[in-house]
């Protein structure tokens, strides 16, 4: 084992520590400016409860993920200084759009969320928590813009050993780009809605049982419906988007959809093996170009055109990992999904005739059995995401930029072995300490559960108002 190795250990570790947190913050921003949007529209209580604990929730995961994410970019300049070189040009434009409109964005209008309870009129406080949910979805939009395009790179040219760029509309608009986005962040809802799913179920459960609760209480119903009807649509989007992006890798990455098979030959109306040992013909073929007949590269000729394009070397990435990490995204991130289809049927509303002869809608019991189960499928989502990371990042291998930066070659030539097992000890037990720190937090407040709204204050009607309401700060 050399630098390199643990180099890559170490951005990997990090990298999944931060990513538990990002797809959550995505998701439940969203998801919190929706249920506020439920109370401004309708003035029902529990919404208002719902937003408050579940914002509560939100900004403990939010805190978590800026702070995990700072490491990322002290590492570019620690362990990858080659890398940096290279795509320094290129990089610089949607990391410089992410930080100074996005996070800044986001930031700013979640500050005026958190402080602005009972200052701001009601619509104004709205749009402060609508525009982090923006800044959020936006700074993701961003930085997969830039990862998009170490797996495609289109508008740059090579000068002096680096990449310039010479069209930023390319880079932004990449066609790998227009696919993993949607994907990308579809999946942070299926993250954010299991995670809700999750909560709820267990707030139904432990209620049912304290308090001998014999029908649903509303809220947490409303709040588990909420989940069940994102979980669902952003599933859909979710298929929608990875068609599409088995599509592009068919044409740029065609070593990646191999390995996600392990077809070794180059094959018309190529098999897909849900599980080892049983395949399904044509299928991979239909799902990579809606052809039961197209060709799909395999592993083995590809290296041997990759060796005559670039040279002598191993082009082909760890192939049980991406292999497993394809069945694994797929089969968790379906399950997830169609619990949450089940739990629509579960829930719907049953027809009643009221007392004049009218018909209505009243709306049925969450029963305990899917209660359990939403809470016991909490991890999965999480899982598939992870998973689909890995797919991503290691099918790339053994390249950082496609075709023209080696992961070998983009490693720091003089970070040496000691430097790089120090620092990923030093980081793994910090983000340990952090996800601990997480999971602490998050189970006390959902086990204690919303705090008691102390009695609502008049709206303030007019700037001047709120103006007052707001306390001087004195320097």
């Amino acid at each position: 084992m050399d630098a390199l190795d643990l180099a890559r250990w170490q951005f990997g570790v990090t990298t999944v520590y931060h990513f538990l947190f990002v797809p959550l913050t995505i998701g439940l921003g969203t998801f919190v400016a929706a249920l506020q949007t439920a109370w401004y529209r309708t003035g029902k209580q529990h919404y208002l409860t719902l937003t408050k604990f579940f914002g509560k929730l939100f900004l403990i995961n939010f805190a978590m993920g800026v702070v995990t994410g700072i490491v990322q970019e002290f590492q570019f300049g620690m362990n990858w200084s080659e890398y940096s070189i290279f795509v320094g040009d290129v990089f610089g434009a949607p990391l410089a759009m992410e930080a100074l409109l996005a996070f800044f964005l986001e930031s700013t209008f979640l500050g005026l969320w958190i402080f602005g309870w009972n200052r701001l009129p009601k619509r104004v406080h709205l749009m402060t928590i609508w525009a982090a949910a923006i800044g959020s979805n936006l700074s993701a939009y961003f930085i997969l813009a830039a990862n998009a395009w170490m797996k495609h790179p289109v508008g740059y040219e090579v000068v002096d050993g680096r990449a310039r760029m010479t069209d930023v509309w390319a880079v932004l608009t990449n066609s790998t780009a227009l696919a993993q986005v949607p994907h990308v962040i579809a999946a942070s809802f299926v993250v954010a809605g299991g995670f809700v799913l999750a909560v709820s179920g267990y707030r139904i459960l432990r209620e049912r049982r304290t308090a001998g609760i014999t029908t649903d209480p509303d809220m947490w119903r409303a709040g588990l419906r909420g989940a069940l009807v994102m979980t669902a649509i952003a599933g859909a989007v979710v298929a929608g988007s990875g068609d599409l992006s088995g599509q592009l890798l068919r044409e740029q990455q065609p070593m990646k959809l191999a390995a996600a098979e392990g077809l070794r030959h180059d094959q018309s109306a190529a098999p897909f093996s849900p599980v080892p040992g049983v395949e399904v013909p044509g299928l991979l073929s239909l799902l990579a170009a809606h052809d039961v007949n197209a060709t799909v590269q395999g592993v083995d000729d590809i290296q041997k055109r990759y060796e005559r394009k670039f040279g002598p070397g191993d082009y082909t990435p760890n192939l049980p990992i991406v292999y497993s990490s394809f069945r694994v995204m797929i089969t968790f991130g379906l399950s997830t999904v169609s619990l949450s289809i089940l739990g629509l049927w579960l829930t719907r509303g049953r027809r009643v005739r009221g007392s004049r002869g009218r018909r209505g809608r009243e709306p049925r019991r969450v029963p305990d059995w899917y209660a359990r189960l939403c809470l016991l499928a909490l991890p999965l989502p999480t899982i598939a995401m992870i998973a689909g990371w890995l797919l991503s990042e290691i099918g790339r291998q053994p390249w950082t930029v496609m075709g023209e930066l080696l992961t070998a070659a983009s490693v720091s030539p003089n970070v040496t072995l000691a430097q790089v097992a120090i620092s990923l000890a030093v980081f793994t037990a910090l983000y340990g300490v952090l996800a601990v720190a997480e999971g602490v937090l998050l189970v006390r407040y959902v086990k204690a559960g919303p705090a008691a709204d102390p009695a609502p204050r008049a709206e303030p009607q007019t700037w001047a108002e709120a103006d007052r309401r707001t306390p001087t700060l004195m320097y």
